[in-house]
């Protein structure tokens, strides 16, 4: 640990607060505890009230000259900033373990993400394209063009302490904006040590640092600030619905923007047609994956009767043999939850679950290993009604659901509030065609013979309903990040209205129709 610690630039106790500078802030002390063995990793200074001012006031002044800067110019600094990911990707993939559990080849894997958005960015910066349209008034040119938007915070959740920012930030700097991040408490240090990577790159090419602030801190002394302030025009939060919900509220209240990524209550069809050993190895990845802590994990899975016996023994096996343990550990498949308050909350599930008539078929107990946030991941059978079903437990807790009939299965997979992410395992190709149809998923996400986790940075990432309507990362998510501008050019001596109106003054100066 001491090794990955040097090299990220990490101490005993970090300032959490960096706005071109690494302040010495006077807020709270987080001590970070590792969910793997329970043992002090470092501590952080959280912002205090000028921090969060100062902050503000000094990533305004960067994104001033930030925007003046040409587009392709800021998506060298990007690709600089994912260079240096590369050189670091693995400090960082162990740093990303040991803060929050995952297992090592999924901390390197968010690495891996960053890293890909950021060469996604980098060729975003030369497409930021507008448009040429075709006016009814001669000598005439109307287009649009598109503007940086201002200052954009960052609001992340722990289950992908890195990789969230990215997807984010790397598009806001070639957009021309600013971020400021405000992290979870849960995981500050992955914060910390990326910020100081983009404070290195950014001085190296020649752009004022603070266009990447930080300000760890709780809802009150952060969150609810950003939510509330309008010089910040544009809102980017990851996290539970409840706190979706506040922030919404308060910054639509201003008339801001935002862009949210809140629960998820996921999936999984398996038709008859299915090629069942390819279902329940996705079923199985999408279940235990980052201990169930992916807002993309699978948490449903609606089985056709005619299979339902075969996939549910195939899970039950692959349960029983799943390595849990140490994850950094390269043989280990389920490492830790975050704490061990998130154990409490997925046991508390499971008896809401059997208290409806649930039966748990495998697992669901906590495990005597060190730290205290270990437990067996539960397999569970039960109905769609259910109420504890219709909810998000953010933990590793898999629900088998039956159908009969294909549009059943479809009712039952949007039947819930969440609509992130869905998918369906079959060879029938009207059944596929229909579950990507405006009468199938209504999710943000649907796929086909591959599961619910796991999505590329490609394409635009977000659902629909409780989980906020937002769409981050790839595709056209650029726009997000900035002003939308039209603009009308006569070149000519004449001064025609549009919609052929006649308005105006004749030679002498009077008024005419």
């Amino acid at each position: 640990m001491q090794s990955v610690f040097e090299r990220l630039a990490l101490s005993e106790e970090n300032s959490g607060v960096f706005n071109g500078e690494w302040s010495r802030s006077s807020g709270a002390k987080i001590d970070k505890i590792s969910p793997i063995d329970g043992t002090k990793l470092a501590s952080v200074r959280t912002a205090s009230d000028d921090d969060y001012q100062t902050t503000i006031a000094r990533a305004q002044e960067a994104f001033e000259k930030w925007r003046k800067t040409p587009g392709p110019v800021r998506g060298d600094t990007v690709r600089r900033l994912g260079n240096a990911l590369r050189e670091l990707k693995h400090e960082l993939g162990q740093l990303v373990t040991l803060e929050t559990g995952k297992i090592i080849a999924e901390g390197e894997g968010e690495v891996q993400e960053m890293i890909d958005i950021c060469d996604f960015a980098v060729g975003q910066s030369r497409m930021l394209y507008g448009l040429t349209i075709q006016s009814e008034r001669p000598s005439h040119r109307l287009m649009e063009q598109w503007h940086p938007l201002g200052l954009v915070a960052v609001i992340t959740a722990f289950n992908f302490p890195v990789a969230v920012w990215s997807w984010n930030a790397a598009l806001a700097a070639v957009c021309g904006d600013a971020t400021i991040w405000k992290p979870s408490e849960k995981t500050p240090l992955t914060a910390i040590a990326v910020t100081k990577i983009a404070e290195r790159v950014c001085r190296e090419s020649g752009a004022d640092p603070a266009i990447f602030s930080l300000l760890i801190g709780d809802r009150k002394s952060v969150g609810q600030k950003l939510a509330d302030d309008p010089r910040i025009p544009l809102i980017s939060a990851t996290g539970s619905v409840a706190m979706g919900l506040n922030v919404a509220k308060t910054v639509h209240g201003r008339l801001g923007k935002t862009i949210m990524e809140l629960g998820g209550n996921n999936a999984l069809i398996v038709a008859p047609s299915a090629d069942v050993d390819l279902a329940t190895q996705s079923i199985f990845f999408g279940a235990v994956g980052t201990a169930g802590q992916r807002c993309t994990s699978t948490r449903r899975v609606i089985v056709h009767e005619s299979v339902a016996d075969k996939v549910r023994k195939k899970l039950l096996a692959a349960y029983k043999s799943l390595p849990i343990g140490d994850p950094l550990d390269k043989k280990t498949l389920m490492g830790p939850l975050i704490d061990k308050g998130a154990v409490e909350m997925v046991q508390q599930s499971i008896q809401k679950l059997k208290d409806e008539g649930g039966e748990v078929l495998y697992g669901g107990e906590p495990m005597d290993l060190p730290g205290g946030c270990y437990m067996k991941p539960c397999l569970a059978s039960a109905k769609a009604n259910f109420k504890i079903v219709q909810e998000e437990t953010f933990g590793p807790l898999l629900y088998l659901l039956t159908y009969r009939d294909f549009d059943e299965a479809i009712a039952i997979q949007n039947g819930v509030p969440q609509g992130l992410t869905s998918s369906i395992f079959t060879n029938d190709v009207r059944e596929a065609e229909k579950f990507v149809s405006t009468v199938g998923s209504d999710c943000g996400i649907a796929n086909v013979n591959t599961g619910t986790s796991g999505a590329e940075i490609g394409g635009a990432f977000g659902g629909e309903k409780n989980t906020g309507g937002g769409r981050e990362s790839g595709s056209d998510s650029w726009k997000s990040y900035m002003r939308r501008q039209t603009n009308t050019i006569n070149f000519s001596s004449e001064l025609p209205l549009a919609q052929g109106i006649q308005f105006g003054t004749d030679d002498s100066g009077s008024a005419t129709a």
